[in-house]
């Protein structure tokens, strides 16, 4: 007697057919990010130039942070290319910590608000390194 579960045809074929149509959406996804980080890498180029202005600064720096999301963004997709199908849980943090961290630079006003999101940044990390562990650890 065999053992194995045997999937039947019909639930395969639909499994596999959203597979590809997920596939086919993450690669679109990544071609369009291809072209914003090229638009953003424009857009430092003019804001590294521009002469005067604390403000460029800020631009700049807020600049840097949208660029490695979109590298972080770019990243996960080729991951879960690599890994078999599969979103790593420790992008998304990578990707959550950046964002915060892109949060505060922008809006730091409130220091209140800023003190809250450095507290969610603590909770990422210590999320992360709770993945990492060798516990959780599947990679």
């Amino acid at each position: 007697m065999n053992d194995q579960v045997v999937t039947p045809k019909i639930p395969r074929a639909i499994a596999n057919l959203l597979q590809w149509v997920l596939n086919i959406g993450l690669i679109v996804l990544a071609a369009i990010l291809a072209v914003f980080l090229g638009k953003e890498t424009v857009n430092l180029v003019t804001v590294l130039f521009h002469r005067g202005e604390e403000q460029s600064a800020y631009l700049l720096i807020e600049g840097i942070v949208i660029y490695f999301l979109y590298f972080e963004f770019i990243a996960l997709i080729i991951k879960y290319f690599l890994s078999g199908y599969h979103f790593p849980l420790r992008y998304f943090i990578y990707i959550g910590i950046t964002a915060i961290v892109r949060l505060i630079i922008v809006d730091h006003k409130n220091p209140l608000d800023t003190l809250i999101y450095s507290a969610a940044i603590l909770v990422l990390v210590v999320t992360l390194w709770l993945a990492n562990s060798r516990r959780l650890k599947r990679e």
